[in-house]
């Protein structure tokens, strides 16, 4: 006597349909490892979402308040320092070096890169605005690149400039990555995304997912 049985399967993740002779049924087990593979993804694409997120947000804390890492403690923008003014200060090659020497310190640069800091360190944690994200981080990703010239064998002065790749950097690979969280939508899973994407100017404007 045939048995029918319903062919509709869920979008979430569940366990295999078990036969009375303890087999698995091609169909379920396929969805079953299909599903366990989807989750899988999701959780790393979350995980690097959320990496990348405390790379930008430990940058913003450690400049506001001088952890005694990159920025020396009592030198924090809380502190009167300026967190432009060391890095494009210092600037000794490429086509911009003087161009970020005059920029160096500037008040609405060191508010520019701080706000930067702490929205895309902020959108990347949430999963909100992953495009926004990954457009002021691109744009941040290859100034910083060009302050640091990849492509040149010396500096300004002569010295060697000990570049260990004249096109791809750190920079550049995040650019990247933060431009492949957004195309995959990182955010719908394990974060704000879905609910993010659920406003009315969000959905009226898909720049701002």
């Amino acid at each position: 006597m045939a048995v029918h049985q319903s062919t509709h399967r869920g979008s979430g993740f569940r366990l295999p349909w078990f036969r009375r002779d303890g087999g698995v049924s091609a169909s379920e087990a396929a969805g079953s490892v299909e599903a366990g593979v989807l989750t899988a993804r999701a959780w790393v694409f979350a995980s690097v979402r959320v990496l990348m997120g405390f790379v930008f947000l430990w940058a913003f804390l450690d400049k506001t308040f001088g952890f005694g890492y990159a920025t020396a403690s009592g030198k924090g923008w809380v502190d009167g320092g300026s967190p432009t003014e060391g890095f494009l200060g210092h600037v000794a090659v490429g086509p911009m070096e003087s161009t970020f020497h005059a920029w160096a310190g500037a008040a609405w640069a060191d508010w520019l890169f701080m706000l930067g800091l702490l929205g895309i360190g902020l959108a990347l944690t949430a999963g909100v605005a992953l495009r926004l994200a990954a457009l002021a981080g691109s744009v941040m990703m290859a100034l910083m690149w060009v302050a640091e010239w990849p492509p040149a064998q010396h500096l300004s002065d002569g010295s060697a400039s000990m570049s260990t790749n004249p096109f791809v950097d750190y920079h550049v690979v995040y650019a990247v990555v933060l431009i492949a969280l957004a195309v995959v939508s990182a955010g719908d899973a394990f974060g704000l995304g879905r609910l993010w994407a659920r406003l009315p100017i969000v959905r009226d404007h898909a720049w701002l997912r």
